[in-house]
């Protein structure tokens, strides 16, 4: 069985785009294609209001059978929290993955502010990117001088983000695993609430509709 993923975080920059496509396709393939990642970056039509891609995102977000959020940064991005929490609160398994080596928060566990830790249902990978891509790096014999005509940092840049999909992997795999938190008997309530909550554009009945046909495809495969 495959499993959509929900792949949050930033997508401001060539390098973030570069990265997400990088780690999410070394994800498919890792997997054997059992972790299929659904990219922001590839659904939002940037000629469209604020709200509207914000509406795709927190619906594809709820869609997906779990999520991977990037919590990089001295400071977390705030639409990936927003979009982690509305997660939980569709009991959605979830990884917070970080790869900055930037030390940053307020308790002596995750490198970020606690109040986006211990929530169920949800696991935590922590890497040192830097770290992987010197050792990565260091395994060639070549010069420095001839590290880019023999492509070496975008090999090693390559390296690096296969041990950062099976770390992901593994994550992903414990969570998948894991059973649900929301109770059958409240589970309609939930995703009803969770169609008014971000006051989506449309008629309210089609947004009830749209989470409670979410909540059945997941109570189908088993997630819920």
């Amino acid at each position: 069985m495959s499993y959509s993923i929900y792949f949050a975080g930033e997508l401001f920059s060539a390098k973030h785009l570069y990265g997400n496509a990088l780690l999410a396709e070394a994800i498919f393939r890792k997997s054997a294609g059992r972790y299929v990642s659904v990219l922001p970056q590839n659904l939002e039509q940037r000629d469209a209001t604020a709200q509207a891609i914000r509406d795709q995102d927190i619906k594809t977000c709820i869609a997906c059978d779990a999520g991977i959020f990037h919590y990089d940064g001295t400071e977390l991005d705030s639409g990936t929290v927003v979009e982690f929490l509305l997660a939980k609160f569709a009991d959605i398994p979830a990884v917070l993955l970080r790869t900055d080596f930037r030390l940053g928060g307020d308790q002596g566990g995750d490198p970020w502010n606690l109040m986006t830790s211990f929530f169920p249902r949800t696991e935590t990978v922590t890497l040192d990117a830097m770290s992987l891509y010197k050792e990565a790096l260091a395994e060639s014999a070549a010069s420095t001088a001839h590290f880019i005509s023999a492509k070496m940092s975008s090999r090693a840049a390559e390296v690096m983000h296969e041990t950062i999909a099976d770390r992901a992997i593994i994550a992903l795999d414990k969570v998948i695993a894991q059973p649900p938190v929301l109770s059958r008997d409240k589970a309609d309530t939930i995703y009803e609430w969770l169609s008014v909550l971000p006051a989506l554009q449309g008629s309210q009945a089609e947004n009830t509709r749209y989470m409670l046909d979410r909540l059945r495809a997941k109570i189908e495969r088993g997630l819920l």
